[in-house]
């Protein structure tokens, strides 16, 4: 019988970007290694539960989804996050940063000091600046002045994300310089939090880290994973949750967090085959216009 696997989801680590598994294995992402699995045809998403505990039900889930997770066990993760504003006490220091995704997309979001750049690399930011550090309270008080006075988003979607990947600018000079502009503009505000220290400016660039020097269009992405369904590629980069996978029919970004909840296994034809039978959904726009058992897996 075919060994089967959970996914857990990718995490970025000091070595990169790795998959995790249920039972505490992990596949290290190096670029060129190949991608396949498959998920068996009477394969059914199931909820990944909450806050580390099952769900209780074993719900089954939209493929669609990119957070793997029922209504229930959904809104029992965000009762007590600092992500969705659910929590106000939490007594670490907190940096307030400008993540830069491509030309005119930047966002301001904070991030626990401890965590270092970790949630910059799981949101693919492709370059970021800090602009200051302090507490919970304050740092939040900043992101609001920054997206009242200077009207800067709080989240790019990822789609928008994917569809520069493959264009942007070549030097980490000309990648930094809207986040040194924006830094300056920020600074320059009155109204800043007297508890929150600035910090110079100081842009730190992904482009490396990610693979993404060189990087060839993708044709699309994979929308959903599907019972019976399967994929084989060799990974050229990985931004964020997201894989780039090279396949007989082009580049396609795989976002692993629609991996959560599926029982997966290796493809029947083998790593190798090149076997892309999920659905892609074709990129529009920008994206044209840029035009062990564990290793038999992964």
């Amino acid at each position: 019988m075919a060994q089967v696997w959970k996914c857990a989801g990718l995490r970025w680590s000091s070595d990169g970007p790795e998959l995790r598994w249920d039972g505490g294995r992990r596949s290290a992402l190096p670029r060129g290694k190949r991608v396949a699995f498959a998920v068996p045809a009477d394969g059914v998403r199931i909820c990944v539960g909450a806050r580390g505990n099952p769900c209780p039900v074993r719900a089954a889930v939209s493929a669609r989804g990119t957070g793997g997770r029922c209504e229930e066990c959904a809104r029992l993760d965000r009762a007590h996050s600092v992500a969705a504003d659910t929590i106000a006490d939490d007594p670490r220091p907190y940096h307030v940063y400008l993540a830069w995704f491509g030309p005119g997309m930047l966002k301001v979001g904070i991030t626990a000091v401890e965590r270092g750049s970790a949630r910059l690399l799981e949101q693919g930011a492709v370059c970021f600046g800090l602009l200051g550090a302090g507490p919970l309270m304050a740092a939040r008080r900043t992101e609001e002045l920054l997206r009242a006075a200077l009207r800067v988003p709080d989240r790019i979607p990822y789609a928008e994300k994917r569809a520069v990947r493959s264009a942007l600018p070549a030097s980490a000079d000309e990648r930094a310089a809207e986040v040194r502009e924006l830094h300056a503009r920020a600074v320059a505000l009155g109204g800043w939090p007297e508890s929150l220290t600035r910090e110079p400016c100081v842009p730190v660039d992904h482009v490396d880290v990610f693979g993404l020097a060189g990087l060839p269009p993708a044709v699309g992405q994979v929308g959903e994973l599907v019972a019976g369904g399967a994929v084989d590629g060799e990974l050229l980069a990985a931004a964020g949750p997201d894989l780039h996978l090279l396949t007989p029919a082009g580049v396609v970004v795989l976002d692993t967090r629609l991996m959560t909840g599926w029982e997966l296994v290796t493809p029947a034809a083998g790593p190798g085959s090149g076997e892309l039978s999920f659905p892609v959904r074709p990129f529009k726009g920008a994206a044209q216009a840029a035009a062990g058992v564990q290793d038999e897996l992964f």
